[in-house]
């Protein structure tokens, strides 16, 4: 008899309840692949998409999932030990082929991190795909340096807050946005030195504290949001286009000079695996373990809730990373 898993199935976009937990094979990997037991898995707003038909390239039946943190159950090419702790994330996990949603998940070797940690598997499941966005953004497509002024829209998302937190760790002064007022204490919370609410024209508020404008900012919220993202920044200053908590993220009959203000630059970030080195993976989950970071953890759900998790990520209401654990 063939072994199964449980795993969670969109056979088409729906609401959350279109999310269905089946029994399925486990599956074989092959050269180059990994099969990991499934410990935790964080949310993501490209799960979101792929489930209410936002997302291209998407193939149904589909286990969404485009990360997920375990043990290595199998490993053809020996690139991981068996048991040894991974992280996996991206490559198309969840899209093209299953993804974490699932109690095994088989992936590309590419596609894996291993590292070493006593800390709980929902505080581990909430990292991976959070610590790569976050880090990549800062560090590969903006280039911060300490000293520098950074404007992060969308704070207290997981990725914003976790952005905060490893600004602040290498020296620069960071604002951040809510567009709710009971969320400031997150923010301060994760390092931001100035909370600003989100009334839809932030760049005001930015030239309030810096008249000419930040160094630096990441657009978490969309396209919606980026034209006054832009005119927060200093000449020569560079923003970075990374999310879309706003579901919006096409700029119709974009001219660029029309758009963009003088002088001003726009990057985009999406990034995988590859972008997040081991060892930051290492150094930060040593220290959440010490205690000198914490992970935006908004609320952690059982296996059998994952139609309520999606809910209440569509709502948008969390302070933090929605982690499902097995």
């Amino acid at each position: 008899m063939t072994p199964t898993m449980r795993a969670v199935v969109l056979d088409a976009p729906g609401p959350p309840e279109a999310l269905k937990i089946r029994a399925l094979p486990i599956p074989v990997p092959g050269p180059a692949q990994v099969l990991i037991k499934v410990r935790a898995f964080g949310l993501n707003r490209s799960e979101l998409h792929t489930r209410i038909g936002l997302a291209e390239g998407v193939t149904f039946p589909r286990v969404l999932g485009i990360e997920a943190c375990g043990e290595v159950a199998a490993c053809p090419g020996n690139e991981f030990a068996v048991g040894q702790q991974v992280v996996a994330m991206m490559g198309n996990m969840g899209r093209t082929y299953d993804g974490g949603y699932a109690e095994y998940t088989c992936v590309p070797v590419s596609n894996v991190i291993a590292f070493r940690s006593t800390l709980p598997w929902d505080v581990v499941g909430a990292v991976p795909e959070m610590l790569q966005t976050a880090y990549g953004s800062l560090v590969s497509a903006l280039d911060a340096k300490a000293g520098q002024s950074i404007l992060i829209r969308g704070g207290t998302s997981s990725v914003g807050l976790a952005t905060a937190s490893l600004a602040k760790q290498r020296g620069l002064t960071v604002l951040a946005t809510t567009r709710s007022a009971a969320k400031q204490s997150a923010l301060a919370a994760a390092g931001v030195d100035h909370v600003l609410i989100d009334d839809g024209a932030v760049a005001p508020q930015v030239r309030k504290l810096f008249p000419e404008g930040v160094d630096l900012a990441l657009e978490l919220v969309g396209t919606p949001t980026l034209p006054d993202t832009l005119r927060a920044l200093r000449r020569r200053g560079v923003a970075c286009f990374t999310g879309m908590l706003s579901n919006e993220w096409t700029v119709k009959d974009f001219y660029p000079i029309g758009y963009l203000p003088d002088a001003v630059r726009l990057c985009a970030y999406s990034g995988e695996a590859a972008d997040l080195p081991s060892p930051v993976l290492q150094g930060y989950l040593d220290d959440v373990a010490s205690g000198k970071l914490s992970v935006p953890i908004d609320k952690t759900y059982a296996f059998d809730d994952i139609a309520e998790a999606h809910r209440a990520m569509e709502q948008n209401e969390a302070k933090g990373k929605l982690v499902v654990v097995i």
